[in-house]
């Protein structure tokens, strides 16, 4: 399995940077740097599968691709 698409962008408005898996509906995370809504987003990752996993819902499959590499495959 592809591992999931993440991206992430600064706030303005939360002063800060947002992390989100676009797959995953609802799953983001904020941090102070790149690298710590990074690590925050793979935390609510696992917590977001483990979830689906214990309530039988589906997992998504990884389709999600910025635009950018849709273009070049």
């Amino acid at each position: 399995m592809k591992d999931y698409h993440i991206n992430i962008f600064y706030s303005e408005e939360d002063g800060g940077y947002i992390a989100d898996i676009p797959d995953l509906e609802a799953c983001s995370a904020f941090g102070k740097s790149t690298g710590e809504a990074l690590a925050e987003v793979e935390v609510a990752k696992a917590a977001w599968l483990e979830a689906a996993k214990s309530e039988g819902k589906p997992i998504p499959e990884a389709k999600y691709r910025p635009l950018i590499y849709q273009a070049v495959s």
